[in-house]
């Protein structure tokens, strides 16, 4: 740690460990529901669990996110965050907002609009939070010695996600004027700005733990940059094939959409041509993994598994199937969980001063992780395929269907076990590290 003020960024990081244990907890209430041991539904029904699922997925990695940015914009800027007091004050407000959400859900107190289920009065206090946010971000960079590419992408990224927050605030009789909103926020920020995020994080890693030069890194991030407008915009014409909107959409969005893995591509090469080229050996092996894992299996998973069901021909079969569940999963762990993770990793030992850099813990969390979310998308993966050619070759009801393919759902909870596993051993060495201390700022003064 270089700054006193990049210790509110531990705060952040633990607020989004929490998030995540209680997301997977929503995802096992679901997994053993559709096995039948549904024993919770008069408390929890499933379209409940279901969306507590999604929106703190959404949530946790958001306050990875902010963690992240105030970790690496001080040390990029060259200068202590503007005002630490408001930092904090964000955090308790963000907490605060997404506790209220989640109780809401359980008590019907939701907008029912798919992955935007939050009420329209918390709305408003998600903008002012991300408002504060964004102007501690900003002003710190500003007022910074430098602006570096890198903190600048990331910026952006976070700047064009709060942007495209408004657009699913508006209100529509149309549902299908509703739904074409709508996915302004969904696709473009996990499609689009989140996909700059990603990128600017993943330089910042690249720089740290493999030496290369700042400028051979930086100068992927504007291909990274470009790969991503060029495709990602555009390409949220997938989502509009089969809603009621003009036909030139079929065409718009199977052109574009099999662009979209180019940038995730992009990120993959870009990240192992760097670890190949560097002549540092960081001893930090442990958010060298987590930085390379992110970069490749967000390629898998966002990249070759989004493109193999987006195109209007394979679609019309997947939509709305558990093969959409398939690519969801390896595509937010693989493109953000993990690079939350990977910062994490990195930053802990700066912020705590207990260098636990490479654990036998903490191997085993990200092969155990890994190894379960690879599963668990071969679980979906094959049960969305039998429900496709299920349903529309022999015209089954939904019902039958998913008891013909439960069995594949008692992998996925098998599965979902070693992948919690992981997690759990990865959080049992964070708490490990203890808190932040300003001892590691003057140990890193003295180590440089």
């Amino acid at each position: 740690m270089k700054y006193k003020s990049q210790k509110v960024a531990y705060w952040f990081f633990a607020l989004s460990m929490l998030l995540l244990v209680l997301q997977i907890t929503y995802g096992f209430i679901m997994g053993f529901a559709r096995i039948g041991m549904d024993g919770l539904h008069e408390f929890i029904p499933f379209n409940t669990a279901r969306a507590v699922h999604t929106n703190l997925l959404v949530v946790w990695l958001l306050s990875g996110f902010m963690g992240a940015a105030y970790y690496i914009i001080p040390e990029e800027a060259q200068r202590e965050l503007v005002n630490v007091k408001l930092a904090y004050v964000q955090l308790i407000s963000l907490a605060l907002v997404g506790v209220t959400a989640i109780i809401g859900y359980h008590f019907n107190y939701w907008e029912g609009r798919k992955f935007l289920e939050i009420p329209r009065p918390l709305d408003y206090l998600v903008v002012i939070n991300v408002l504060l946010f964004l102007g501690l971000i900003l002003v710190t960079l500003f007022k910074g010695k430098r602006r570096t590419t890198t903190a600048l992408v990331l910026s952006m990224g976070l700047l064009f996600a709060a942007l495209l927050y408004l657009p699913g605030m508006l209100d529509f009789d149309s549902q299908v004027t509703d739904s074409f909103f709508r996915w302004w926020v969904v696709h473009l920020w996990v499609e689009g700005v989140w996909e700059l995020i990603m990128g600017g994080i993943l330089s910042f890693l690249l720089i740290k733990l493999t030496g290369v030069d700042r400028e051979v890194i930086e100068k992927w991030l504007y291909v990274i940059v470009g790969l991503t407008f060029l495709s990602g915009v555009l390409g949220t014409g997938h989502h509009y094939y089969y809603i009621g909107v003009n036909k030139i959409w079929l065409l718009v969005g199977g052109i574009f959409s099999a662009l979209e893995p180019l940038a995730f591509l992009a990120m993959a090469l870009f990240a192992v041509n760097m670890y190949r080229k560097g002549e540092k050996k960081h001893p930090n092996k442990l958010a060298l993994y987590w930085t390379l894992g992110a970069a490749i299996l967000s390629f898998v998973g966002a990249g070759l598994l989004g493109f193999a069901h987006t195109l209007p021909q394979t679609n019309l079969y997947t939509h709305g199937t558990l093969v959409t569940a398939m690519h969801a999963h390896l595509a937010f762990w693989g493109a953000y969980g993990m690079i939350v993770l990977a910062i994490i990793s990195y930053s802990l030992p700066n912020l705590t001063g207990r260098e636990l850099y490479d654990s036998s813990r903490g191997r085993i969390a990200f092969w155990t992780a890994n190894i379960g979310m690879i599963g668990m998308t071969i679980a979906f993966g094959v049960a969305g395929v039998a429900q496709v050619y299920l349903e529309r070759k022999f015209k089954m009801d939904f019902m039958q269907v998913q008891a013909e393919i439960s069995i594949h759902f008692v992998v996925l909870i098998i599965c979902a076990s070693l992948f919690a596993t992981g997690i759990i051993l990865y959080i049992i060495d964070f708490y490990k590290h203890g808190k932040p201390t300003d001892e590691a700022l003057e140990i890193n003064h003295e180590n440089s």
